[in-house]
C-alpha cells in the first residue's frame, strides 16, 4: 500500500452577493483598529517563533494599504490576531473559483471560518456550498427505529421528584 499526502488550508472566509459587499464587510472588520493597536499586536507577533506567524506578518508589514495579497485573499485578519490570517473574500462565485484553484494545486482538505462566525456560517452553507463540487458522506442510517419504551413511560413522574 503506498502512503498518500494529504494537503489541507486553513482560511477565513467573507462571502456576500457581490465583490463590493464583500470588501466592504472586510474593511468593516478592522475598521475599529487604530494604529497603535495594530502596532501593538505586530510588535507581539515579531516576539514569536513561529515561522507561520512571522511569514504572516511579513505579507502586509502592518500596513492597511497592502492587505490583498493575492487576487481575493485578504490579509487583514493578520493585522491584530494570531494564527490564520487569511481569508478569501468576494461574491460566491469569485471564492469557489478561488478554492477549486486550491484544489488544482492539490489541496485535499479545506478548513473555513469567518467573522461573526454564525452569520458567515449561514452566508457560506446559503451562498458558496451550493457551488463547490463536494462529497456529502454518506451517514449509514439505523436499521431498528422503533421506540424502545420511551413514549410509554413519558407519563409516569419519578416518586421523589413527585413529593418534591
Amino acid at each position: 500500500m503506498v502512503a498518500r499526502c494529504v494537503f489541507g488550508i486553513r482560511l477565513h472566509v467573507i462571502v456576500r452577493e457581490t465583490n463590493e459587499e464583500a470588501w466592504q464587510a472586510a474593511d468593516s472588520l478592522i475598521s475599529h483598529l487604530d494604529d497603535e493597536t495594530i502596532a501593538r499586536a505586530q510588535a507581539a507577533f515579531a516576539r514569536t517563533d513561529s515561522v507561520g506567524q512571522q511569514r504572516m506578518a511579513a505579507l502586509h508589514n502592518g500596513r492597511r494599504d497592502k492587505l490583498e495579497i493575492s487576487p481575493n485573499l485578504w490579509a487583514g485578519v493578520g493585522l491584530a490576531r494570531g494564527g490564520a490570517g487569511t481569508a478569501l473574500v468576494g461574491d460566491a462565485a469569485t471564492v469557489a473559483e478561488r478554492i477549486n484553484e486550491y484544489a488544482a494545486l492539490g489541496i485535499d482538505s479545506f478548513i473555513f471560518s469567518g467573522y461573526p462566525h454564525l452569520e458567515e456560517a449561514y452566508r457560506v452553507g446559503e451562498l458558496l456550498f451550493p457551488l463547490l463540487n463536494v462529497a456529502v458522506p454518506s451517514i449509514p442510517q439505523p436499521q431498528n427505529l422503533r421506540l424502545q419504551g420511551e413514549a410509554v413511560a413519558n407519563e409516569f413522574i419519578p416518586r421523589k421528584v413527585a413529593q418534591s
